[in-house]
């Protein structure tokens, strides 16, 4: 979110939050941003009602290459044309097996299966 405005970080497909891995990419995004002005720039497509935007940092650093590298985003060729595949680690797809079942049609992208915690009283 930049200003209160929700970006969906372009070319990349991340775990959603209750995914494994879901919190640690999170929180990897918001220790790369936090304090920083992060330039966004706009692409014509929206996805899930979120504006799409190839994020940089003021030094140029392009934050969905940095997720990649870290192995928590993925590179989703439909949407960067494979401009961050070569940057995934080894084992990245193996590891964040759900959202490379998502590039593939294999599941619902935002509406998972998630079973609710029981109140232990």
């Amino acid at each position: 979110m930049i200003s209160g405005t929700k970006i969906r970080v372009a070319g990349i497909d991340a775990p959603e939050l209750e995914h494994p891995w879901g919190k640690k990419s999170k929180f990897a995004l918001i220790k790369m941003c936090k304090g920083m002005v992060i330039t966004a720039e706009i692409k014509e497509e929206v996805s899930y009602d979120r504006i799409v935007a190839k994020c940089t940092l003021p030094d140029g650093t392009d934050v969905a290459a940095e997720l990649v590298k870290l192995g928590l985003a993925l590179d989703w060729p439909k949407f960067s044309g494979g401009e961050y595949a070569h940057l995934e680690p080894g084992d990245a797809r193996k590891k964040l097996w759900r959202a490379a079942a998502r590039q593939k049609g294999n599941m619902r992208a935002f509406h998972s299966e998630v079973k609710p915690k029981r109140n232990s009283d």
